[in-house]
């Protein structure tokens, strides 16, 4: 016999329990029209009038009438109200559930009450068989069950309506969403126990316990939010085929998903409908009403995988206190499919059909939803769907392998936590690629201090030379309490050339991604313009903040010298510069430094040098990984690679594996085969027609453009 529950002393608790849980249904039903109660939304929702029905035919069905001499409340009951038991006889299909308008909401809450004074009757006789009061246990925990999908065939009925009417004014909840930890847990691994093995109730399924051998994990802290799911959206993550499994993708084509389930584009904004209505989405909650195939798409874009359930019942069993969100706000998607465990023996006798023939093309969840009866889920408890379902409150919790990870010995700050996931993203790529923006720590900033200085590298002379010649013609528009802003700083030697033409700046902001660089920048700047003030912003160009509120008045002017622009895509570049005229405002100005195109071999010598600094400087973006992010690149097995790219008028900076390689960040594995290359640059180059495209396109108005001799550079002078 299969039963795992100690009984509980005494007919009064039990009626008292059995009266509590049965009165949360009816009190859910309370407020929601008969209309509301009697419809059918969808095939796999029932009515709520089916709920509050089959839900007491189940006692009646498997409890009081075990006795022989039981005479049924309504024998038509017994076919209108079975689910899916073979046992019990004739049963009307569950898509036209809906279609049954007798009896009424009012007759079936009758039947219910009717059942109740029976179970109350028959509890007071104090049964204490051990399969019957399994049976008493197993129907208050399907009860449960069935006040969940109450909530859930509810909101799918009212998201069919054009009105978004609300079901409650508040969402029926038990507790609040708990505030997120941040960060992984990670697991060594190793043979543990899982599955129900203690005193208490359990579904069959949930045993026996047995081991299961695990390799080393992490499982995230938190639940996936809105704000990570509109990420993956906003990634095209619908519409890229290489994200999905086989019969996703088919699953994604045929239904025209676009967003989870409930959620529509309205205007600008996305909304969700839920148990209250439609209201905007909120970024900071946890994603629900998403598919396993949408969850193990999403996961395989973020770098990740969905936990196996074993895993994630040793993490919640071991560490639970690690977590935010484990159980009480969504159901979570696992890995693993909806099977047997060792040695599983179903319930004996009807309840045998509760579980076991479902174990087939289902996939299991673990923890429970906001929507779950307090007291019914459990660390074991095995929820199933199938994988293209999702009208129920489900969610995900990441995982990743983590073999060979080790606690990073750095502080996990903002930028260290970008440099990580572009390193993981990039890496993923099919063509590995890593923003160059990644080069400049303190040694990558001296490094390319040093190539500027080399006899192959022209752009920093040549761009130097043809901006001491200009500089009047530059800054005569300038006018008094000027604010200058440099975008990606690094050592400011070209600024000088600017602040000496310029003797009544108002102020000089460098913006730079690393600190080390800009602090000293900054310093050696404010120590030889004593008068001037230097107001040094961290950050990156790429992604502009509002200047500070405090600078004079004066017209702000950009300064972008190098042809870093170069290193961004087209519409990288445009997108830069319309962002740098929204934060410098009407009127600015902005000089820009651009390469021009030219031959080959005069591109290829100034990244590719004779000494080796530019190829020390490509091989820095390795050795901060592994300082940085505890990787462990084999610096040994990568080499500089400069090419000339004429399709896309670039020239290209790659790191070429020169042996098959295997690199390790944060527990995920990258391997190389030789020949295989990191992207590391781009440095695009210009002609005087894409340059004046270009920052037309960004609204700007290209008021001079002076080229220097051969090898050639530009520098041009915009309009805002």
């Amino acid at each position: 016999m299969n039963a795992r529950f100690e009984p509980v002393v005494g007919a009064a608790s039990d009626v008292a329990r059995y009266r509590d849980v049965r009165a949360a249904m009816v009190d859910l039903a309370q407020g929601l029209s008969v209309e509301d109660l009697s419809a059918q939304s969808m095939p796999d929702c029932s009515p709520g009038k089916w709920h509050l029905a089959h839900t007491s035919w189940f006692f009646e069905a498997m409890i009081l009438g075990d006795d022989p001499a039981y005479r049924p409340v309504d024998p038509r009951f017994q076919q209108l109200f079975n689910s899916y038991y073979e046992a019990l006889g004739e049963r009307v299909a569950r898509h036209q559930r809906g279609l049954m308008t007798r009896p009424s909401v009012e007759e079936v809450l009758a039947y219910r009450r009717e059942i109740d004074r029976r179970m109350v009757d028959w509890l007071a006789q104090a049964p204490s068989g051990g399969q019957h009061r399994y049976l008493l246990e197993l129907g208050l925990h399907h009860d449960q069950q069935h006040q969940e999908l109450f909530l859930m065939d509810m909101l799918n009925l009212m998201s069919r309506s054009p009105l978004d009417p609300a079901a409650y004014e508040v969402e029926p909840r038990a507790r609040p969403v708990e505030t997120a930890r941040g960060g992984a847990v990670a697991f060594d691994g190793g043979l543990v126990a899982i599955g129900h093995d203690e005193a208490g109730f359990a579904f069959d399924n949930e045993g026996p316990a047995h081991k299961v051998w695990l390799e080393p994990f992490a499982l995230a802290a938190d639940l996936v939010t809105n704000d990570d799911w509109m990420r993956f959206m906003a990634d095209d993550g619908y519409g890229r085929a290489d994200l999905w499994l086989s019969d996703g993708w088919a699953v994604v084509k045929a239904e025209g998903w676009t967003a989870p389930h409930y959620w529509r584009r309205d205007g600008e904004d996305w909304t969700v409908m839920g148990l209250t209505g439609r209201a905007p989405v909120d970024p900071a909650a946890p994603v629900r009403h998403i598919s396993f195939y949408e969850a193990d798409a999403y996961a395989r874009w973020a770098g990740k995988r969905l936990p196996t359930e074993a895993e994630w019942e040793h993490a919640a069993a071991t560490k639970g206190d690690a977590f935010s969100n484990l159980s009480g706000e969504v159901w979570q998607w696992t890995a693993s499919a909806y099977a047997p465990y060792p040695g599983f023996q179903p319930t004996p006798g009807t309840a045998a059909e509760y579980n076991g023939k479902f174990m087939a093309n289902q996939m299991v969840l673990r923890g429970g939803a906001f929507a779950t009866p307090p007291g019914h889920a459990r660390l074991t408890y095995r929820n199933f769907y199938y994988p293209q379902q999702r009208w129920a409150f489900m969610g995900l919790r990441l995982a990743e392998d983590a073999a060979g990870r080790r606690a990073a010995p750095h502080a996990d700050d903002a930028q260290t936590r970008a440099f990580r996931r572009d390193m993981i993203d990039g890496l993923s790529q099919p063509q590995k690629a890593v923003p160059p923006k990644w080069f400049y720590d303190a040694e990558g900033s001296r490094l390319f201090e040093d190539i500027t200085a080399l006899t192959e590298y022209y752009p920093t002379r040549q761009e130097t030379a043809l901006l001491r010649e200009r500089a009047a013609e530059l800054t005569a528009d300038f006018g008094p309490d000027a604010v200058l802003v440099e975008f990606g700083s690094g050592a400011s030697e070209k600024t000088r050339i600017l602040l000496d033409a310029v003797p009544d700046l108002g102020a000089y902001v460098p913006l730079d991604i690393s600190e080390s660089a800009l602090v000293d920048a900054a310093h050696r700047i404010g120590a030889d313009y004593p008068g001037l003030r230097v107001q040094p912003v961290l950050g990156d160009f790429e992604h502009l903040s509002p200047l500070p509120d405090d600078l004079p008045k004066g017209r702000r002017i950009g300064f972008f010298p190098g042809s870093t622009i170069g290193n961004l895509q087209p519409d990288e570049a445009v997108r830069f510069l319309a962002a740098a005229r929204r934060m410098l405002g009407e009127g600015s100005l902005f000089i820009l430094g651009t390469d021009l195109v030219k031959d080959a071999g005069v591109l290829v010598a100034a990244y590719d040098d004779a000494q080796g600094v530019t190829a020390a400087f490509n091989m820095n973006l390795l050795v901060r990984a592994n300082a940085e992010l505890d990787a462990d690149f084999d610096l040994d097995a990568f080499a500089h690679q400069a090419v000339w790219n004429p399709q896309a008028s670039r020239m290209e900076m790659h790191l070429r594996a020169t042996k098959p390689t295997i690199a390790h960040i944060d527990g995920r594995t990258f391997r190389f085969m030789e020949g295989e290359t990191i992207h590391t640059e781009s440095s695009r180059k210009f002609t005087p027609e894409t340059i004046t495209a270009m920052a037309e396109a960004a609204g700007w108005t290209v008021s001079r453009l002076d080229v220097s001799p051969e090898p050639s550079v530009a520098l041009s002078l915009l309009r805002g």
